[in-house]
């Protein structure tokens, strides 16, 4: 199978605590919700104003994407945590980049998103056939690169004031790993 095959064909991946799903418009209630979380959006560095009906077709477009891998983040009674992404597939040097939105604060650090982390990084590498995924996270977001590192991801460099954030600069801190790195 292609790497556009296997992407396309997105499975639910398992851990002890959590199942992850394809994302879709089924999720479009719980992603305007987590939309609203002030703290998600300072983390992600996201400014920007989303309007349902942008959202909706965005999540309409993931399902059987051959480009990227978006996955909801399911617990044991199903409720949403949030999601998981690999995305800007560069299919000429096997290499994608990985972004994860935990819904509320109330889920964070909790390991949720190092164990969701560590199934998709697996998958990303064994069954969709990469050789390196990498990630940016801000300065001000140190909970999420201890998260990222117990997944196996290293610092490979930092953009000085990378963003302007309430009126202080802030760093942005890239990450990767590759598919010959040691695995946690």
């Amino acid at each position: 199978m292609s790497i556009a095959e296997v992407l396309a064909a997105q499975p639910v991946l398992r851990t002890p605590r959590l199942t992850l799903v394809q994302h879709g418009p089924e999720y479009l209630d719980d992603v305007m919700v987590a939309l609203q979380d002030a703290e998600a959006m300072k983390l992600t560095g996201t400014r920007t104003e989303f309007i349902r009906e942008q959202v909706l077709a965005h999540l309409e477009r993931l399902v059987g994407a051959d480009d990227r891998a978006d996955f909801a983040i399911l617990d044991a009674s199903g409720a949403y945590l949030g999601e998981i992404v690999l995305n800007d597939l560069d299919h000429d040097n096997l290499a994608m980049n990985y972004r994860i939105g935990l819904a509320s604060s109330g889920v964070r650090g909790q390991g949720y998103g190092t164990e969701a982390g560590r199934a998709v990084v697996e998958w990303g590498f064994d069954a969709v056939g990469l050789h390196r995924i990498s990630l940016d996270v801000f300065s001000f977001n140190p909970g999420a690169q201890r998260s990222y590192e117990k997944i196996g991801f290293v610092v490979e460099g930092r953009a000085r004031d990378a963003m302007l954030w309430d009126g202080e600069w802030v760093d942005s801190i890239l990450m990767s790993m590759l598919a010959t790195d040691p695995r946690p």
